[in-house]
């Protein structure tokens, strides 16, 4: 690990400097500090410093996620510097990473999930409505093909128009002119910043299901750091690692991306792994939509550990019962296995080339 340093502290000891990278934004930089907190609380001894950079989706503003067609628009420049030893640490949201990731990386630590659903922020002088209740061909901001293809179904009285930007450009977008009646976020980013109050209205997964990962952080490291991986190990929310990994294993089999609508649902109930899984037209007109369970009971006393470094879907989780992962991951498969066999394939085909001639 060349990017670790050594700096003494104020009695003399020598203590590891680990380097934590991060984008530049400001609810990066929140949810960055937040996993740094933890990471003091746990190793008192270390020494983190923040290192803050831009990546291709902050730099271009002007032109829909999904048009772009860059499966790593938030992250290569982070794992460019981890590639080069110049971070040994990086955050993310999960959402923002491919379910499979560039060789030699892995997903070290998904932290407990906040609220995966998806808020709608009201312009001011809409305050106290909700989707039902605003007028007819009221205009609603999204950037994700997702969120529009199934509430496009839901509020046909809507319309519906791509806006770009971080938090705070979007909420000024929306503040500042009267481009849009409102606009949908990701309520864990609402949370994050403390705008809890700027939250009109929740969306139920029967309105809109959310993306894959939505809400939860993840900690990228080099696979091969296995003091790193055993550092960061211990922030893994059990459940959350297997809602996730389910997920993802969804997403990977449908060969899903921000290009096409695909939207999930998933809960973990009395040791059992529920998920709803969708895939939606661009207009939301066409969609499947299926459920499905699994058991991730597990003897931990049990468990064989001598694969416990496994990568599932890009995650390594130590610490979790690898039956239990098995058992997610298989269950997220066998979910997309059974909407491309009911015709998924046909409807995200279209999707992907109506996007691509928009």
């Amino acid at each position: 690990m060349s990017a670790e340093g050594s700096a003494q502290d104020g009695n003399g000891r020598i203590s590891r400097v680990i380097r934590v990278g991060t984008r530049k934004s400001q609810l990066a930089r929140i949810q960055t500090d937040s996993v740094a907190d933890m990471l003091k609380k746990l190793y008192p001894e270390l020494q983190l410093e923040i290192v803050a950079m831009s990546t291709t989706g902050d730099k271009i503003l002007d032109t829909a996620l999904s048009k772009i067609g860059e499966k790593s628009l938030f992250t290569k420049e982070l794992e460019n510097a981890l590639e080069k030893n110049e971070v040994d640490l990086v955050v993310h949201s999960l959402k923002d990473l491919p379910t499979t990731l560039p060789p030699g990386f892995t997903i070290g630590a998904v932290l407990k999930r906040e609220n995966p659903q998806d808020a709608v922020v009201l312009h001011p002088k809409n305050a106290g409505k909700t989707l039902d209740s605003l007028p007819e061909k009221s205009v609603i901001g999204t950037s994700s093909l997702r969120r529009a293809a199934q509430l496009k179904k839901r509020f046909p009285h809507l319309q519906f128009k791509d806006i770009r930007g971080n938090l705070n450009t979007r909420l000024k977008k929306l503040d500042e002119k009267d481009d849009f009646s409102a606009i949908i976020l990701a309520a864990a980013g609402l949370q994050r910043m403390g705008w809890e109050k700027r939250l009109g209205q929740l969306l139920s997964p029967e309105d809109c299901m959310y993306a894959v990962g939505q809400g939860a952080l993840a900690v990228e490291v080099r696979a091969k750091d296995r003091d790193i991986l055993d550092m960061v190990s211990v922030l893994h929310h059990p459940d959350t690692v297997l809602r996730c990994m389910a997920e993802r294993a969804f997403l990977r089999h449908l060969e899903g991306g921000c290009s096409v609508p695909v939207a999930v649902h998933t809960e973990v109930k009395d040791s059992q792994l529920y998920m709803t899984g969708g895939v939606y037209s661009l207009d939301g007109s066409e969609s499947l939509k299926e459920t499905m369970q699994t058991s991730i009971a597990s003897d931990n006393q049990v468990e064989d550990r001598a694969d416990d470094s496994a990568q599932r879907v890009g995650i390594t989780a130590l610490n979790v019962a690898g039956v239990a992962q098995d058992a997610a991951e298989r269950l997220g498969t066998d979910l997309a296995k059974l909407l491309l066999s009911k015709g998924a394939k046909e409807i995200l085909t279209v999707a992907r080339q109506l996007n691509d001639a928009r």
